[in-house]
């Protein structure tokens, strides 16, 4: 197994195309198992995304038989030779083509929407499926292209056989799989998750990358990015997802561990880490546990075993080409603040800082007094009970310490301009405390 699932995919497809980012670049993706892969490719290229719609016009007396392929915009690639070959008549193969763009248009409404096609004519297209086993499909597809006035032409997939390149012909301009395994019988053999990709799908992918297009990614509006990926965490004999983000020239990465009840989509942290990306800092919002694990109540709660999982996390961060010699700090929400500093207490941690927002440091219990780590708590103002927890855990800490109030701010920091502040003040802390001075001295 090489993939979790279809977007696991496209972000590994993705690193081979990496050449193509910033040349003005459209993604089209074969529906419907290609579309998630190609979505994440062209998250990733910062490009358009679009469907290859491709209709073969399969031998009447013989459907699994291509005479030839129809695309959008009247676009029609036959194939003499089949056809003659069959007896195939004139008005035969008009039956076919007239009831197959039929079923061409109808997708072309149910994926799109209102949407118009994105134009191909004089640009580089690159094709991308889940896969190729015979490649008909994916020739047929470039085919199209080609029709529709693609200047150049990239047919990329995550797998194929070895000797796929041979049998591509001449239909595209350049050929791009990461993986081209010998004991290649299926796709979905190197997949863990290969279920159906349903219509459903198809047309979020297409909306979400629209969407994306139209109000300006990050990318384009703040820093540029080294790396912006979804991951895929092995730690303790488990698969954690998160979403990792590294800023071009970025000081350091922050890593966030989450309170009970909340996840790598929290929404107040994803909003502090889109802070700290403006600010240039990385950040990695991951799952402490998996789904199954959270089902035991008992997990949420073992601050040791959360430590543990932000400790592995923390060497798999270490280990990414994009995060090689930064600097590493922890950001923890409610009782996720408590395994921040727990893992921060390890002898070999080497953590720059940490920031504490509305957390339990006392859950940390007597790893306290062993973090090294300059560490920030951010506490609302009229959160009472929990200053008084915040207060008594600081006078455990012989680190340097400082507890930050946020007048008006309880427990969720849901008032107005609460969360702007917490991430201020997380901001200046990280950026402070991940210098490389500060950094070497932390990490002595």
């Amino acid at each position: 197994m090489l993939f979790m699932d279809r977007r696991d995919a496209g972000r590994q497809l993705a690193g081979s195309l990496r050449h193509l980012r910033g040349a003005g670049v459209v993604v089209l993706g074969l529906p419907r198992g290609g579309v998630p892969v190609a979505a994440a490719v062209a998250e990733a290229l910062d490009a358009p995304l679009d469907v290859c719609l491709v209709r073969k016009l399969g031998v009447p007396f013989h459907s699994e038989l291509a005479m030839g392929a129809i695309g959008e915009g009247g676009v029609r690639v036959i194939n003499d030779e089949v056809a003659r070959m069959t007896g195939v008549t004139e008005e035969e193969l008009a039956r076919v083509e007239a009831h197959e763009r039929e079923v061409l248009e109808s997708r072309a409404r149910r994926y799109r929407g209102e949407r118009a096609p994105i134009s191909q004519e004089g640009r580089t297209v690159v094709v991308v499926d889940d896969g190729v086993a015979t490649g008909s499909t994916a020739r047929a597809a470039c085919r199209i292209a080609r029709a529709r006035g693609a200047a150049r032409i990239v047919l990329a997939v995550p797998v194929a056989p070895w000797n796929w390149t041979e049998r591509m012909g001449g239909d595209a301009d350049e050929l791009v799989s990461p993986y081209t395994p010998h004991d290649f019988y299926a796709i979905g053999q190197f997949y863990a998750d290969f279920a159906q990709t349903e219509d459903d799908e198809v047309v979020a992918c297409l909306a979400e990358a629209a969407d994306r297009r139209a109000s300006g990614s990050r990318t384009r509006s703040g820093p540029a990015v080294d790396e912006e990926r979804e991951a895929y965490i092995p730690v303790g004999g488990a698969t954690l997802r998160g979403r990792l983000t590294v800023p071009a020239g970025a000081a350091g990465v922050v890593v966030f561990a989450h309170g009970s009840g909340s996840s790598r989509r929290s929404p107040r942290n994803r909003f502090v880490a889109d802070g700290l990306n403006r600010a240039g800092l990385g950040t990695l919002l991951f799952d402490l546990l998996t789904e199954e694990e959270e089902a035991d109540r008992a997990n949420v709660f073992d601050t040791g075993l959360l430590a543990r999982r932000l400790t592995g996390a923390t060497g798999w961060l270490r280990e990414q080409p994009a995060c090689e010699g930064l600097a590493v700090g922890y950001f923890g929400a409610s009782t996720g603040a408590a395994a921040a500093l727990w893992s921060a207490a390890e002898p070999d941690a080497r953590i720059a800082a940490v920031v504490s927002r509305g957390g339990r440091p006392d859950l940390a219990g007597p790893r306290l007094a062993e973090v090294t780590a300059p560490t920030l708590l951010i506490v609302g103002g009229d959160d009472l009970g929990v200053i008084d927890l915040n207060r008594a855990a600081q006078h455990r800490l012989h680190c340097e310490n400082r507890l930050a109030l946020v007048p008006g701010a309880t427990h969720l920091f849901e008032e107005t301009g609460a969360l702007e502040r917490v991430t201020e003040l997380a901001g200046a802390w990280f950026t402070d405390h991940m210098t490389p001075a500060a950094h070497t001295v932390a990490g002595f």
